[in-house]
């Protein structure tokens, strides 16, 4: 087995979080080297187009009550500095506008972010290994000291590092995984994620005794049409319901159970618990003017979500008055009667002024303007909330709660900053990559400086 140079920060993983950290790290000065499995940089960011999260803490605390209270303040307090590391590259970055119903955020382009990362740690002299494995970590009296690599040729080699990042983008790929922490279904949800984040970054840590979050921690993901396969990447968007905030869905039974406009990513995770985790998405006239055939963020493309669902095959219905919803196919196993009285009840309430039930937080105007938009749907998913524990500073703890000397983890691989709810996958990976970049840089002064006697520590 060869060894390779030994590097200041390996990465494991070339896509959001570990590019960033790989290319602040050159930036800052230490040798980097950068590990991915793929056969190509970027990961599930070049599916994206935003960075943005909660713009206070008391945002953040009404939205994600349940996470990691460090974690939650570090990722508010570090954002603004995260997009002046995007501008320091040369990438654009559009002005800050409303994301969702409470978030801020940013629009740049993802794809010339990471290639751009990818040039600045090439160009400084890091390396770059893609089609690569992490076979496991290196340790040495509880300390990671790099890892063993396999390239594409089943040739072996390790790389020593003085810090290792982890940042492989979850195991949404593993459906195993997948089916132990997120649901026991979780198997049945499309990918709504790049296929080769199938929890590298998991088995790694756990096998150098790093702690992991809570198994029911949820997942980040969006409805979808059933029954459509995705195609390739650009159904994550255009098949992904949004507009579900302002419609109402009903399970198998006819029944409201969740209040929509929390978020359709939250309602995705809600649909997960209903039974066969199906259910029907309505929409009025209203509805579909206003939020199905537009764009959900400003700036964003507008697709006709009901006519590419229509047109691919999923199961939708048109319903000229409420009464029509009574001849739902029976193939499909909804009571349409009971549908269609559920909504007449929705409406009853709303045209009153009164509480729906389930509650209702925004948008409570009644859904009567025909016709009527029915797609049956079902979520999908694009990573986890459970994973590898760590500090403020990227560091992955171990059962004690005491950092894994040498071990670090930023983006999807982490876990304990979401707690069954959601305010940017992008700006988690920005702001804990660079994190990641700067305990490495405070790790590699001062192995440096143990090197050489007389001087004091950092």
């Amino acid at each position: 087995m060869q060894d390779h140079q030994s590097v200041d920060l390996l990465v494991v993983g070339a896509g959001m979080a570990g590019l960033t950290a790989g290319a602040r790290a050159v930036r800052n000065g230490l040798s980097v080297t950068v590990v991915e499995i793929g056969e190509d940089v970027g990961g599930s960011a070049r599916y994206a187009g935003y960075a943005w999260t909660a713009p206070s803490h008391e945002v953040m605390e009404r939205h994600n009550p349940g996470g990691e209270a460090s974690l939650k303040r570090a990722l508010v307090d570090r954002f603004a500095e995260g997009i002046a590391w995007i501008r320091s590259t040369g990438v654009e970055v559009k002005d800050a506008q409303p994301i969702l119903s409470f978030g801020q955020g940013h629009q740049f382009d993802t794809h010339h972010y990471v290639d751009t990362c990818r040039r600045i740690i090439v160009e400084a002299g890091g390396t770059l290994l893609l089609t690569t494995d992490t076979a496991r970590l290196l340790l040495e009296g509880g300390t990671v000291t790099g890892a063993e690599l396999v390239t594409a040729d089943g040739a072996r080699r390790k790389v020593r590092a003085t810090s290792t990042l982890l940042a492989t983008g979850g195991f949404q790929g593993d459906t195993d995984l997948r089916n132990q922490f997120v649901h026991p279904h979780a198997d049945r949800m499309e990918l709504r994620s790049n296929p080769h984040s199938r929890g590298a970054g998991h088995r790694l840590a756990t096998a150098a005794g790093a702690a992991t979050g809570r198994a029911e921690a949820g997942f980040y993901g969006h409805l979808i049409p059933s029954g459509i396969p995705f195609a390739d990447p650009s159904d994550f968007v255009d098949l992904s319901l949004y507009y579900s905030e302002h419609a109402l869905l009903f399970n198998l039974l006819g029944e409201r159970f969740t209040d929509e406009t929390l978020g359709d990513h939250l309602t995705a995770m809600a649909l997960m618990e209903q039974p066969e985790n199906r259910g029907l998405l309505i929409a009025d006239a209203r509805v579909f003017r206003d939020w199905v055939v537009g764009s959900y963020v400003r700036g964003a493309v507008a697709v006709d979500k009901f006519a590419l669902a229509d047109k691919r095959g999923g199961r939708t219905g048109f319903a000229e008055s409420l009464d029509e919803l009574d001849h739902l196919p029976e193939e499909w196993g909804y009571d349409g009667p009971s549908v269609r009285a559920a909504v007449e009840r929705f409406n009853a309430r709303a045209a009153a002024g009164e509480e729906p039930v389930p509650g209702r937080r925004l948008d409570r105007m009644p859904l009567d303007e025909p016709p009527y938009y029915v797609i049956e749907t079902v979520p999908a998913i694009t990573f986890p909330f459970h994973g590898v524990r760590i500090d403020d500073r990227a560091r992955v703890l171990g059962e004690d709660g005491q950092p894994v000397e040498g071990l670090l983890a930023a983006g999807s691989d982490t876990g304990g900053l979401w707690y069954r709810a959601y305010a940017g996958g992008i700006a988690s990976a920005l702001v804990f990559g660079l994190t990641a970049a700067g305990s490495a840089t405070v790790r590699a002064v001062r192995a440096t400086r143990a090197t050489r006697p007389g001087e004091a520590p950092l």
